[in-house]
């Protein structure tokens, strides 16, 4: 009997909008398809970190260009490579800045799959258009000034060039006018519009790299506009809005009123977790720069593997599981598929005890029940061990307290004086990962990192590493964050105390504290 033939996975293409910049303006839908994507095909004007959402498997290629700038791939390149993934079977994710069918050829390589025969998905995005504006604090209606507006680019197809925009109607037709794509022509633009009608005082304004930390707003009239964005030196992208909505922005600028607006801000996180932390001082309207102090490595020698291969070997038999960090959950759980040992899982009798939520978390998606779980304190090892001593009396119960290479003694040293027998293998390599330490060490000494975050006692012996004399005095007069207790003693050994400590340990918690730090110091 021949066996029947496996049906081919149908391919198809997702147009998704990327947002004007800000990654939080991402749509569920967006974020969805990006997650379903074996191709991710993205502009340069889209943020890197949206591409965290894209699974390990998936590949992304750069086919965008920025502003006037000659594209990575032409637009029937793209078009070629939507239907060749396509054609094989892939789900394609055409990930473009703002709103796909707002100038953004998104109904080209549509109408290119229609021709090819393969079936397509819309996501819409959220257009700079109304985005930068409203970051600006500029409402495109109002029923104060405006009933109406018009978006129009000021960059047409060079090769249909005699179809010329009809600025001068536009100017009357409308009570607000945005242009996109217009900073190279913005002088000639705002006379073509004058010259329609549309009286030279007209407020206008200019929003250069609208909803991000680096925004830039100027305002001015249609006879000013053009001189006020030369010296400020504004640039593309931007977006120019004309109209009375403008007098608005005086009263209702909002973005740029954030207590960390525009302040470059180090994090020091592995790359991999530093995502809510750059997410939350982004939010405060900070510019997270990620520059990781971090990197955790399997262990690799063969005695180091020997000890955890005989440690997870009789997991059972611990009574106690002690995770001060979700990389000791993840690296437990990795020596567990390591040696073929998931299974034990659903047997384990071990109370798990976590510090804080996050570890909880972690513990509970690898499939952990949770016991205890640190929400108090100081959120640090010393809190910890407080809080298993108080739950119950340890004494000659089984302990198993994984940790990396350079990993503190606290937990383990504290239960073994009270009488715990304790087993604290290394499960994995916290090591500096490479760093353009000049770089960094200028960036310092200059002011151009006002605010330094720390969130483990390593991030800061590997940056104190880098630091030369005139650096370390540098960071004397940043603004210097610790997560909690241990990483500021650390912070102190070295030499350079902080600013700032939460009250309770988190990266959300650190933010919060910093916003309040900055207002009060204003």
């Amino acid at each position: 009997m021949t066996p029947p033939e496996t049906k081919k996975k149908e391919g198809r293409l997702i147009l998704v909008g990327a947002g004007p910049g800000d990654p939080d303006l991402l749509t569920v839908g967006g974020a969805s398809a990006l997650r379903k994507a074996d191709i991710v095909l993205y502009d340069e004007l889209s943020s890197s970190e949206l591409l965290s959402w894209v699974k390990p498997t998936a590949q992304c290629i750069n086919v965008g260009r920025r502003g006037h700038e000659q594209p990575t791939r032409t637009q029937e390149d793209v078009n070629a490579l939507i239907i060749a993934h396509a054609k094989e079977g892939r789900t394609v994710v055409r990930l473009k800045g703002g709103d796909p069918f707002i100038f953004g050829r998104g109904g080209e390589e549509a109408s290119a799959c229609v021709k090819a025969g393969v079936p397509f998905d819309v996501v819409p995005g959220v257009t700079s258009a109304l985005a930068a504006p409203a970051y600006a604090g500029i409402p495109l209606t109002d029923r104060r000034h405006a009933a109406s507006f018009a978006v129009v680019t000021g960059h047409k197809d060079p090769g249909r060039a005699a179809e010329a925009t009809r600025w001068s109607e536009l100017g009357r037709a409308v009570d607000t006018l945005v242009i996109l794509m217009g900073m190279r022509s913005l002088p000639s633009l705002l006379s073509r519009i004058v010259e329609g009608g549309k009286p030279a005082s007209t407020p206008a304004a200019a929003v250069m790299n609208g909803t991000l930390p680096e925004q830039k707003v100027v305002t001015g009239t249609l006879a000013t506009l053009a001189e006020e964005v030369e010296k400020a030196g504004l640039g593309a992208p931007a977006a120019i809005v004309v109209g009375s909505v403008v007098e608005l922005r005086e009263t209702l600028s909002w973005w740029e009123a954030r207590p960390l607006f525009g302040l470059r801000t180090l994090i020091t996180r592995p790359r991999n977790q530093s995502g809510e932390l750059a997410a939350a001082l982004r939010s405060a309207g900070a510019v997270p720069v990620i520059q990781p102090m971090i990197e955790l490595r399997d262990l690799s020698d063969e005695g180091s593997l020997a000890k955890i291969k005989s440690v997870i070997s009789r997991v059972e038999t611990y009574d106690d599981i002690v995770f001060s960090s979700t990389n000791a959950v993840h690296f437990f759980v990795h020596a567990l598929k390591l040696f073929d040992r998931m299974d034990v899982l659903t047997r384990l009798k071990a109370r798990i005890l976590c510090m804080g939520r996050k570890t909880s978390e972690a513990a509970f998606e690898a499939g952990l029940s949770v016991h205890l779980s640190l929400q108090g304190g100081q959120g640090d090892a010393h809190s910890l061990l407080e809080e298993i001593l108080k739950s119950m009396p340890v004494k000659g119960r089984r302990v198993l307290v994984p940790r990396s290479d350079i990993g503190r003694l606290v937990l383990s040293s504290g239960l073994e004086n009270e009488g715990a027998l304790v087993d604290a293998p290394v499960f994995y390599r916290n090591v500096r990962p490479d760093v353009d330490e000049e770089a960094l060490r200028s960036e310092i000494r200059a002011g151009e990192l006002p605010i330094l975050t720390f969130t483990s006692p390593s991030a800061v012996d590997h940056f104190v590493s880098l630091m030369d004399e005139d650096t370390r005095a540098a960071c004397h007069r940043c603004i210097i964050v610790a997560i909690g207790r241990t990483t500021a003693s650390a912070l102190r050994s070295a030499g350079i105390p902080p600013n700032v400590i939460p009250s309770q340990p988190g990266t959300d918690e650190m933010v919060v504290a910093l916003a309040q730090y900055k207002i009060q110091d204003a």
